[in-house]
């Protein structure tokens, strides 16, 4: 089994900054594409960036220039660094991953847990 858990989130300023973790643990031969998504209270979930196994990142509009995607394969772990923070950044985020647990394994999609991030005054 696969575990993957965030860590980070909490109650920030407008204009402040947070840096969001997310460890894979358990059963892994290797991870794909890496990604964080975003729901906020009445609203879908949305992709917020993808990092790729090659280390290429992609953002949605929304965030670009202010939030980066990293990633330490010696730790199985992904980075959110958020900076400039607004109110509509407001939501719970969440880690997704790609997966193979054995060599030749299928690999498959994972899901964390959800940290709440806040921006309010």
């Amino acid at each position: 089994q696969v575990q993957l858990v965030e860590s980070g989130g909490g109650l920030v300023q407008p204009g402040g900054s947070l840096r969001l973790s997310c460890g894979a643990s358990g059963s892994i031969f290797s991870i794909y594409h890496q990604n964080w998504y975003r729901q906020a209270p009445q609203k879908s979930r949305g992709l917020v960036a993808t990092i790729t196994t090659g280390g290429n990142t992609n953002y949605a509009d929304s965030v670009k220039g202010r939030f980066t995607i990293s990633r330490d394969n010696t730790k199985n772990t992904v980075y959110l660094q958020m900076n400039s923070l607004k109110p509509e950044d407001t939501a719970v985020y969440y880690c997704n991953a790609v997966i193979s647990s054995v060599v030749g394994g299928t690999p498959r999609n994972y899901w964390g847990q959800g940290t709440q991030v806040t921006v309010s005054s």
